[in-house]
Order: C-alpha cells, then structure tokens, then sequence
C-alpha cells in the first residue's frame, strides 16, 4: 500500500491590510494509483479562522491564535500543512483503507427460494 498525502488548494480571505484572516484548505490522499484494485482516493477540507474561540483548561472560552495576521506571499507550504490536523486524517484514511480495500464487508445474498418451515 504506497499512499501519497498532500496540500492540494490553499485559498486565503484577506482584510484591507491584505493579511490572511483565514485559510480555506484541502489536504488529498491516494492510496496506490488510479486504476489499481486497491486505489482510493479522498479529500479532507478544513476552514482555519486566524483566532478561534476555545476553551482553556479552567473551561473559559477565550481566543486562540492559530497564526499570525500576514500577507498570504509569508507563508509556505510547511505552515499551512501545520494548520491541517493531519495526525487525525492520517487516521482517517487509514480506516478508509481498511474498510473499503482491505477488509471490504462481505455482501450478502437473498435466498428466495427458502420455503417458511411447516
């Protein structure tokens, strides 16, 4: 199984300053190649706001800076992938994997001939 994972659209909401106050993101995996018996392919997508409200650890909502207000040239491919919960899709894809190409469920067949026992 050679599955291939990568940023594949980033695109940026800008403010009047032209800094990034939110990236629109997809992040696709492939699993072996197209054609293959065992090729899947999905896209994860994720909204990331520059500050997110979240709670702290007394439970207190309070804003969370995911990055830093910047013009959109600033970042590289290494800070948007950082954005992504990669670790989660990696799990994700995995159980994709499994359940469609690895262990598919097996289909069932009507018996329509089966006669109600008497």
């Amino acid at each position: 199984m050679a599955v291939t994972k990568d940023l594949t659209k980033a695109i940026p909401s800008e403010n009047s300053s032209n800094q990034v106050t939110n990236w629109e993101l997809e992040y696709t995996y492939e699993n072996d190649s197209d054609g293959d018996s065992t090729y899947l392919k999905h896209i994860f997508r994720i909204s990331v706001p520059q500050v997110s409200a979240k709670p702290n650890t007394a439970g207190v909502i309070g804003n969370v800076s995911n990055f830093t207000l910047q013009a959109k040239g600033s970042f590289s491919k290494a800070n948007l992938v950082a954005l992504c919960p990669v670790s989660g899709w990696d799990e994700v894809f995995n159980e994709l994997v499994d359940s469609k190409i690895t262990n598919p469920p097996t289909l069932s067949t009507a018996d329509t001939s089966f006669s109600v026992p008497s």
